[in-house]
C-alpha cells in the first residue's frame, strides 16, 4: 500500500479534511485499488470533480485533476474526454452535485453515451454546506431544510441513470468494500458512460441528525439492509422496502459518443 499511496496520492495535501467516520476516504482507497489493478498509471488517468466532501479527493489524487465549479463536473469531463479520448476519466461527485444542480449534465451526458467513469459519493445529504437534504435524501429524513422529515421523493440513481441511457450501472456501499474494488474495474471496462453509486456514512451532517448512532453503526446498517440485486429481482416489492440493493444493476452496449462524433467529422472532411 505504501506503494499505492506514493504513486496515486498527494501526501504533501494530508491530512483530509473529511470528518471523523465520514466513508469518503474508503471509497478513494477503493478507486486506488481499482486503478492499480488495472495497471492504469497517473498520467493516463483524469479525476474531474465539483464541489462538496467527495469532490475534495481531487486535490488528494496525484494525477491530471480537474476542481471545478458545483455541477459541472460532467460538463467539465465531456470536454476533456472529447480532446483527450485517450485519457480514462473519472468524475468524483457527490449526490447534490450530481443529481441536483449538476442533474441536466448527468443525463444529457447519459443520454449521449460518453465514455466517463461516474462515481458519485452518496451520503445522502450535502455534507460541506450545511447539511441541507439533497435530491438522495430519503422521503422521511431530517435535514437542516427539511427539519421534520424531507417531504420529497428521493431519485433512484440506478433507476435514473439507466433511464437516461447510461450502459453501465451499479450500486454499492462503503462496507462492501471488496466489491466497490472490482466494480470500478467493470464500470472502466464499459466502454460508455458508466455509474457508480457508492454509499457512504455521514454521521455528523445526517447520521447524527437522524439519530442512526456513529459511523460504525452506519456501516453495520448497510451490511444489515444490503441484498444482492439479483437475488432483489425475486423478491416482492413489500420485502424489498428500506433495502440497498448491490451489485450491477445495468450494463448493455451501445455506441460510445466520442468514437461516433469522431467518424462524422472524419466524414465531413473527406468531402
Amino acid at each position: 500500500m505504501q506503494t499505492l499511496l506514493a504513486d496515486f496520492v498527494r501526501s504533501s495535501r494530508l491530512p483530509h479534511i473529511w470528518c471523523p467516520g465520514c466513508g469518503n476516504g474508503l471509497i478513494m482507497g477503493s478507486l486506488i485499488r481499482a486503478m492499480d489493478a488495472m495497471e492504469l498509471k497517473p498520467k493516463e488517468i483524469a479525476i474531474v470533480s465539483g464541489i462538496g466532501c467527495s469532490s475534495r479527493a481531487a486535490g488528494y489524487l496525484n494525477m491530471q485533476t480537474l476542481h471545478t465549479t458545483h455541477g459541472r463536473a460532467v460538463a467539465f469531463a465531456t470536454g476533456l474526454k472529447m480532446a483527450r479520448p485517450e485519457l480514462k476519466v473519472f468524475i468524483i461527485t457527490g449526490d447534490g452535485d450530481s443529481t441536483a444542480i449538476g442533474g441536466n449534465h448527468f443525463i444529457h451526458a447519459a443520454r449521449r453515451n460518453i465514455d466517463l467513469n461516474v462515481l458519485i459519493f452518496n451520503n445522502n445529504i450535502y455534507g460541506m454546506t450545511g447539511g441541507q437534504a439533497s435530491p438522495l435524501t430519503p422521503q422521511g429524513k431530517k435535514a437542516t431544510t427539511a427539519p421534520y422529515g424531507n417531504a420529497e421523493r428521493n431519485f433512484d440513481i440506478m433507476n435514473l441513470s439507466k433511464g437516461a441511457g447510461a450502459t453501465f450501472a451499479a450500486r454499492v456501499t462503503t462496507y462492501h468494500l471488496r466489491m466497490l474494488d472490482k466494480i470500478i474495474k467493470k464500470g472502466v471496462e464499459n466502454k460508455g458512460f458508466s455509474v457508480i453509486e457508492a454509499l457512504t456514512p455521514c454521521p455528523i451532517g445526517y447520521g447524527r441528525r437522524n439519530k442512526m448512532g456513529d459511523a460504525s453503526d452506519m456501516l453495520n446498517s448497510y451490511k444489515e439492509n444490503s441484498i444482492p440485486y439479483e437475488k432483489s429481482k425475486t423478491m416482492a416489492p413489500e420485502d424489498l422496502v428500506g433495502k440497498i440493493t448491490v451489485g450491477i444493476h445495468h450494463e448493455e452496449q451501445a455506441p460510445e459518443f466520442v468514437e461516433e462524433y469522431s467518424r462524422r467529422v472524419s466524414r465531413a472532411l473527406k468531402q
